[in-house]
């Protein structure tokens, strides 16, 4: 689960992790108020769950009234569009203003779980700010990464070899050790999947501050962090994926025009590179489960087809907990109450297959049986084509 930056900063005040005096609004009015009891100059940023905001336009330094009113009016309320945004963007609704600092350095910070080690990894540049990506591509032996065993966790040795590769100086290297030794700890204590911030800068008298933050949540692990649930904006979500999530569906919404429904996730990943070497592309993820009903094929139908871009449907099923006749009713039930306009592909195997193909053929309804999974990719291809 991702969050705003303010809400990320929350997390890094209580972890003693310095952050600028600012405040939320909603309202030009509002950020305006904020400002002065700030003090100008100060920073407005917009709150969306992506990075990039700078290049898109949704972060702005003001100096005086005029340039706030203008910023304010410019950033509230608009659609920022960044690389994470894709081109639809995202609509801004909430405003950070945060009180002016002299930088003296920027630097790059994240941690994120490495699976290819299983480790907990530092990953660090002393070339921070909106062009870290070009870093990364042009030079990318200035970024620095120390791994960390999660089993015996972050050690003086991981901040030496941090605070050498930054080429920091004396005077803040006490203060940069305690503050990454306490987001280590942060990370682990919240169940990160990933804590970014950029920039991490240090001032002209010598402070390190976050000036930025971006966090991310294990999904799996919310559970644990009621405190973090309260930070859920449902906003910032696909309307079609908070709709799945209500029915226990896993649904995710992608660029292509085949929809997809299937129980497993591994499955569902099989099912859409095939469609891929079919040559067409798929529409969504969306994983039903091994216990589907008849009421949840529907609500998958009803949420695949909300989606204006599907031209087709497949349907994979391996029949084991749920059996093919069982899902073979649901289908027809729920395409029949739905009153389906696109043509589907059903692929089944498992217990009761036969009867499942047989209920599907004489249902007459657009359900085009498949002999495997490949024949599926195929016929669905060719609808789509």
């Amino acid at each position: 689960m991702k969050i705003h930056e303010y809400q990320a900063k929350q997390l890094f005040r209580k972890y003693k992790v310095p952050t600028l005096e600012g405040g939320v609004s909603t309202t030009v009015q509002g950020i305006e108020d904020t400002a002065e009891k700030l003090g100008l100059p100060v920073a407005v940023k917009a709150q969306i769950h992506a990075g990039g905001r700078g290049k898109g336009g949704g972060v702005k330094i003001v100096k005086n009234a005029e340039e706030l009113k203008q910023a304010a009016e410019a950033i509230l309320g608009m659609t920022l569009v960044t690389k994470q945004t894709g081109p639809e963007g995202r609509l801004v609704k909430t405003v950070l203003v945060e009180k002016g600092v002299a930088i003296k350095k920027e630097m790059y910070l994240s941690i994120i779980p490495d699976r290819a080690t299983a480790t907990i990894t530092i990953v660090t540049s002393q070339d921070g700010g909106m062009d870290i990506e070009e870093v990364a591509e042009k030079t990318p032996e200035r970024i620095i990464k120390v791994p960390i065993n999660p089993v015996t966790g972050i050690k003086g040795y991981h901040l030496n070899q941090v605070m050498f590769g930054l080429e920091l100086d004396k005077a803040v290297k006490k203060e940069f050790g305690g503050i990454l030794r306490n987001l280590y700890n942060l990370f682990v204590d919240y169940d990160c999947s990933m804590l970014e911030i950029n920039p991490l800068i240090i001032t002209e008298d010598d402070n390190i501050i976050a000036l930025d933050a971006k966090v991310d949540i294990d999904s799996n692990a919310l559970f644990r962090h009621p405190d973090v649930v309260e930070m859920h904006d449902p906003n910032e979500e696909d309307a079609a994926e908070a709709e799945a999530a209500k029915f226990n569906l896993n649904y995710i919404n992608l660029d292509g025009n085949v929809g997809n429904m299937v129980n497993g996730a591994g499955l569902a990943m099989a099912t859409m590179d095939i469609i891929k070497q079919a040559g067409a592309d798929p529409a969504n993820f969306l994983d039903v489960g091994g216990g589907a009903d008849a009421e949840m094929v529907e609500n998958g139908f009803r949420i695949i087809l909300s989606d204006s871009k599907v031209k087709g449907i497949l349907i994979n099923i391996f029949g084991g907990i749920l059996r093919c006749d069982v899902l073979a009713q649901g289908v027809v039930q729920a395409a029949e109450k739905i009153n389906l306009s696109v043509p589907v592909v059903v692929r089944m195997e498992g217990t009761n297959v036969e009867e499942g193909r047989r209920i599907l053929a004489e249902s007459g309804l657009k359900l085009i049986n498949a002999a495997d999974l490949a024949d599926a990719a195929k016929k669905v291809a060719e609808i789509v084509a």
